[in-house]
């Protein structure tokens, strides 16, 4: 009987033991899952998912502008007087929030994984969207919903973000004529384009808080390169580094670059004259050319992916030079123009943000193969 009693005792004992093994074997697999779930997060997220703040800040853009032309049109304003400025300010909350979270992820990556961000840079594609953070904070800049007590901080803020894009332009435009492997004809792709937008954004505001002659030399730089930009991509120089089919949204950069342009000079000169009229109508036309080719982003279509938020910024820049121009022309034509882009901007940014809600596990996912710099390193 004694005997049978201390066995027991002693089964009792190491089954103990294993529950507590077990249990701290579970904890220590449960801890490493969730710390290399958020490192394969900073390894996914390259500067390609700022799309998204860009076509949020944009979107706040267009919802500040248009507020404020409905209410000088008493045409528009008799039958659109219902347009909630309250959906404006959430727009511009969830922006700001948006890129500050992006941002700071976007940090982290820096910090963790330097040499995916050094491969990003690299990257003939992957270096434009390097632009992408500092656009979008000019954007969410010009949009803010309150008016700014001191006029230093706002100046202080754009220098902020100006300067990490005229670093860039040095880096990339230098490359473009004196690094032989770097030549401009051979890493020419629709998304060089972004390098544009970022000084023409830049010399919007700056022309904004009436800084004429810093509004005057980034545009200039600007629009220089943009000339040469489109040449090339129209001529197609760059024939041996195609675009792929999952990134050709990014065509309707085609689209933002002179609109912004239009907006840009316009500020500048005061007036939205010839030169912005001209380059609105490019804008136009380049859009009218793009949506009469569905084929062309049919297996883009495919499979959701990021790039598809190329498609939202752009069309909002043309509706924002269409609401300048509507403003200066003051017609019927010109006004429901103004009014059809926007409608279809809205359209497009509102299926985008359902698309992205419906496919959150997709967002992340590995087949990002094009722009997936973790196998580099």
């Amino acid at each position: 009987m004694g005997e049978q009693v201390f066995e027991s005792t002693i089964k009792v004992t190491i089954s103990d033991d294993d529950e507590n093994i077990i249990h701290d074997s579970t904890k220590d697999h449960v801890t490493k899952k969730s710390i290399s779930s958020n490192i394969s997060l900073l390894t996914k997220l390259h500067a390609g998912y700022f799309r998204i703040s860009l076509s949020l800040g944009g979107q706040t853009l267009l919802w500040k502008v248009l507020t404020q032309h409905l209410d000088k049109s008493q045409t528009l304003q008799h039958k659109f007087h219902s347009l909630p400025s309250t959906t404006f300010l959430l727009l511009w909350w969830i922006s700001l929030c948006t890129l500050m979270l992006l941002s700071f992820l976007y940090i982290l990556r820096c910090i963790f994984h330097f040499k995916l961000v050094k491969s990003e840079f690299l990257h003939p594609i992957g270096v434009n969207y390097l632009f992408a953070p500092w656009i979008s904070w000019l954007l969410l800049l010009q949009s803010v919903p309150f008016t700014i007590p001191n006029l230093d901080s706002c100046q202080f803020l754009w220098w902020i973000f100006v300067v990490p894009v005229m670093i860039l332009d040095v880096k990339i435009y230098g490359q473009w004529f004196t690094t032989e492997k770097r030549f401009l004809s051979m890493v020419a792709n629709p998304t060089s384009q972004l390098s544009v937008l970022g000084n023409l954004v830049g010399s919007w505001i700056a022309s904004k808080m009436e800084w004429k002659e810093s509004a005057i030399c980034i545009f200039t730089l600007g629009l220089t390169h943009y000339l040469v930009v489109f040449i090339t991509l129209y001529q197609r120089l760059s024939g041996s580094n195609r675009l792929p089919a999952m990134l050709r949204p990014s065509f309707f950069l085609f689209v933002a670059a002179p609109s912004m342009a239009s907006l840009a000079w316009a500020s500048i000169s005061g007036d939205f004259d010839m030169p912005c009229r001209m380059l609105f109508f490019l804008s136009l036309f380049l859009f009218t050319s793009l949506i009469c080719r569905p084929t062309l982003f049919k297996k883009s279509m495919r499979k959701f992916n990021v790039a598809w938020w190329a498609y939202s910024f752009p069309l909002t820049f043309l509706a924002l030079a269409s609401a300048q121009y509507a403003h200066q022309v003051e017609g019927h034509v010109a006004n429901g123009l103004m009014l059809l882009l926007s409608a279809l901007s809205v359209l497009v940014f509102v299926g985008l943000t359902v698309s992205t809600a419906l496919n959150l596990d997709m967002l992340l996912s590995d087949h990002d193969r094009y722009l997936n710099f973790t196998k580099s390193t």
